[in-house]
């Protein structure tokens, strides 16, 4: 469990944490670790002893250790293949992480067998042997998701986890010196192999427990100096530039803003915000910066982030209230109509927090704002026929009187785009935004065509919190390379 908990974030910055990624990592250890109780349990019943076992868990500590290694000739190839995301997780999965369970799966049966033949009471040794393995995975699991990979960083634990595997081993070979000494020698062979191919090189200035985080410079690319960007596992969530706050680089973010100004008109200097999700508060501090005498509140899950924000990001945190806690729980605490506007940014990538897509969370939503309050927010999708975008649309219009989609510009093949959904109960706005803010831009209203084509829309569910298949309707971005671009 400590490899499986560990492989989540090692894989992160290449993929990114969805249901899909998991899924690869849970399949992909439980199959090396079939075939590892399968290979074990013949070995046992070929006479298998106390070396034998240590062999085992020697090999599974080269393994581990390897994965370091492996990783830096398997990830910059699945990074630059097109491969969609769902067999770059399974192939990264699947090279770094099978041959490490199976050299572990063979320790069990083994480890049993033995046990058998000093104890006739099977029932009482097979029992007590699950129940330990069971034990350890619990505190694996809990030991590395709360503690080891937030004070050591995930390429520690895995070198730690090898280290600790050879030395189960060496009471187990202390019959068999040389055979010990040559899996030492290997072992260190393999971990400064990978230490040389950068392997111990961690790509995250810090690893919560959300996400693999980095703040890079991105001056240049017609971004001036002063701009800085917040990478979230494999993608830029957000862009902020010290000299002016009200600069949104981001257009879908630009676009948020100027919708929620347009909206309000003269409400806009007194008005309260809600903002779901901060990332690198660019939006948040905008408002704050620009409309002296609003009231912004920012639910951000991960606190991580939030120092992030502060430490690298401009962020002064004394001009809003901060919530570090999920933004549904953290909306459901307030007042109804306490909000004039209510922005989203909370889908990182495709890994969409299903809660906050419901009718029931569209409810919620519009509990909270004040009449005539607007809620916006945005999502990742496949143009043309864009079918999470559509379920979102079709949820929303069960509780807002008027849903529109929007984008910066159309897209001139099949490719992913980021949507932004306006939800109010107000008159229908233009079909063609123009910025007033900030840089010069303009976005097109694609309501009618982005409802009309494809997949129909009453085909397309209405999500609530008990069926909500995200996963299922961006699929394509999951299954295709296009999910990559």
């Amino acid at each position: 469990m400590v490899l499986e908990i560990s492989a989540g974030r090692l894989i992160a910055p290449y993929v990114g944490v969805s249901l899909y990624s998991w899924t690869s990592i849970i399949g992909v250890v439980l199959a090396g670790l079939s075939l590892g109780n399968w290979a074990g349990g013949r070995w046992a019943d070929r006479g298998a002893n106390e070396r034998e076992v240590g062999l085992a868990l020697s090999a599974a500590a080269l393994a581990t250790l390897g994965v370091l290694l492996t990783l830096t000739v398997i990830a910059p190839r699945v990074q630059s293949g097109s491969f969609g995301l769902l067999t770059a997780s399974f192939l990264l999965a699947g090279g770094l992480f099978f041959v490490p369970a199976a050299c572990l799966g063979a320790v069990a049966p083994m480890l049993t067998t033995l046990a058998l033949a000093r104890d006739s009471r099977a029932g009482h040794v097979v029992g007590r042997m699950h129940a330990l393995a069971a034990l350890g995975s619990i505190l694996g699991t809990f030991l590395t998701g709360f503690v080891l990979i937030q004070y050591f960083g995930t390429r520690a634990v895995i070198a730690g986890a090898g280290v600790s595997l050879l030395l189960l081993a060496a009471p187990l070979l202390r019959r068999a010196p040389a055979v010990m000494a040559a899996s030492t020698m290997l072992a260190a062979g393999v971990f400064l192999a990978g230490f040389a191919r950068q392997g111990m090189s961690n790509p995250c200035a810090d690893e919560s427990q959300y996400y693999c985080i980095r703040v890079v410079e991105s001056e240049g690319d017609g971004a001036p100096a002063g701009t800085r960007t917040l990478v979230l596992d494999h993608l830029v969530h957000g862009i902020s530039y010290g000299p002016d706050p009200s600069l949104l680089f981001a257009p879908y973010a630009h676009l948020m803003d100027e919708l929620v100004r347009d909206h309000l008109g003269e409400r806009i200097g007194d008005a309260r915000f809600f903002f779901a999700g901060g990332g690198s508060y660019s939006q948040p501090r905008a408002v704050a910066a620009g409309l002296p005498g609003v009231r912004v509140q920012v639910a951000e899950l991960d606190p991580a982030v939030t120092r992030a924000a502060q430490q690298s990001l401009f962020l002064d945190a004394d001009k809003m209230m901060i919530d570090h806690t999920d933004a549904r729980v953290a909306l459901g605490s307030a007042a109804p109509g306490s909000f004039d506007a209510i922005i989203g940014d909370v889908f990182h990538d495709i890994a969409v927090p299903y809660h906050l897509t419901t009718h029931e969370y569209g409810e919620l939503v519009a509990s909270r704002l004040a009449p005539g309050g607007i809620y916006v927010l945005n999502a990742v999708d496949i143009f043309p026929d864009p079918r999470l975008v559509k379920s979102i649309v079709k949820t929303l219009a069960a509780s807002f009187p008027r849903v529109d989609v929007w984008l910066h510009r159309i897209p001139e093949d099949r490719s992913r785009a980021t949507y932004v959904i306006a939800a109010t109960d107000g008159v229908e706005p233009p079909l063609v935004m123009e910025s007033q803010f900030g840089l010069a831009r303009s976005w097109i209203r694609v309501t009618d065509p982005v409802l009309e084509t494809g997949t129909p829309l009453e085909s397309l569910p209405l999500l609530t919190d008990d069926y909500v298949p995200v996963e299922r309707l961006v699929s394509t971005l999951l299954l295709e390379g296009v999910g990559n671009r």
